[in-house]
């Protein structure tokens, strides 16, 4: 989009809020690229599968409704010959999708993505009636899972027919889309690998549902934040604060993680949030040898955050705790020196508790 198509839509767009939504203003969306996109069920009902096995077999069992997702997404190039469908993940109350654009498209993407919803709001109607799966105990603490009673139906036509001026529900998926663009032929195998660890990912969250809700209002040394992870590790007596210069050289980076590893093998827990090169070193390190840690981030949570790929399995173990001590923003705001003083601050408050 030219940028002044941009600054024009932004006076009437009102006042910028948070959103996974939010298309890339730098991308027309017409051209050729690879696409991961992710659509989300109305209410996060799991109306599209349902989870079985465990962390090691974990798969999706598709409902009649998931299955007839799935056959609308497979015939997506039929309508758009210029697409290539690389990949697909369902999952009861989402999905993800990979898509390649081989070339320049008359249609924008989103028309693309609205005549998928299309087919698959007419197979919601088609279904109406059938019973939801019902949710054991261990599922319905899962923040993304929907309760529902065990013989309770899909919501009856009637009651999916939405006023002229309701803009605020897409009936079976959320309005809009998430997005993700890669940036080169070298981010697909990631980009595979991780809508197909979907449902190994959902298991693990299932059997260890602490450590993955987001919990808001975390006490700590007077500061107020939001965690994803083991809190216990708050708790621990041996606490030790990650600080290292940044003009450290690469070979008193190596002697300083060495150092740390060392701590934290005795058995205290490292606090750091990471800002510098040999912090970041120190948290690679930390993580590769299945050590504690506390981390500070400047990136806040919503309560449907999770930890990213690199802190999943971290978390799942009890290892890990991640502390936002500021508000969810959409965009990453550059770090300044005031804000890295601070998180230094709030570093060494936890150690010293």
């Amino acid at each position: 989009m030219d940028a002044w198509k941009i600054e024009e839509k932004k006076r009437f767009a009102g006042e910028k809020k948070p959103s996974m939504k939010r298309r890339s203003e730098i991308n027309n969306y017409y051209g050729r690229h690879i696409y991961m996109l992710t659509l989300t069920v109305e209410g996060r009902r799991p109306l599209l599968g349902k989870l079985e096995g465990d962390e090691k077999t974990a798969r999706i069992i598709p409902t009649p409704l998931g299955k007839e997702v799935v056959r609308c997404w497979a015939v997506i190039p039929k309508f758009h010959p210029e697409l290539k469908l690389l990949g697909f993940q369902l999952m009861p109350d989402h999905l993800h999708g990979l898509l390649f654009v081989r070339e320049e498209m008359e249609e924008h993407l989103g028309q693309v993505v609205s005549g998928f919803k299309a087919g698959c709001n007419k197979a919601y109607r088609g279904v109406m009636g059938e019973a939801v799966p019902h949710l054991t105990p261990t599922e319905a603490q899962d923040p993304y899972a929907y309760a529902y009673e065990a013989a309770s139906p899909l919501p009856l036509p009637s009651q999916c027919r939405l006023k002229k001026d309701d803009r605020s529900h897409g009936l079976l998926f959320e309005r809009g889309y998430n997005d993700l663009i890669a940036k080169g032929y070298d981010m697909l195998p990631r980009l595979t690998a991780y809508i197909n660890d979907n449902p190994r990912r959902l298991a693990i969250r299932r059997a260890h549902p602490d450590f993955f809700r987001v919990r808001f209002g975390i006490e700590v040394a007077g500061q107020s934040y939001a965690a994803i992870g083991n809190r216990f590790l708050l708790q621990h007596p041996e606490k030790v604060q990650v600080q290292l210069s940044r003009s450290l050289t690469s070979g008193q980076i190596v002697e300083k993680v060495q150092h740390y590893l060392s701590l934290a093998r005795q058995g205290a827990i490292l606090v750091s949030p990471t800002i510098s090169e040999g912090e970041q070193a120190v948290m690679r390190a930390t993580l590769d040898e299945h050590l504690p840690l506390i981390f500070l981030t400047p990136l806040g949570f919503n309560k449907f955050s999770k930890p990213g790929h690199q802190y999943f399995e971290a978390c799942s173990e009890g290892r890990f705790l991640i502390l936002a001590p500021w508000e969810h923003q959409n965009e990453q705001m550059p770090l300044t020196r005031a804000m890295c003083l601070t998180l230094n601050r709030m570093t060494k408050q936890i150690c010293e508790l």
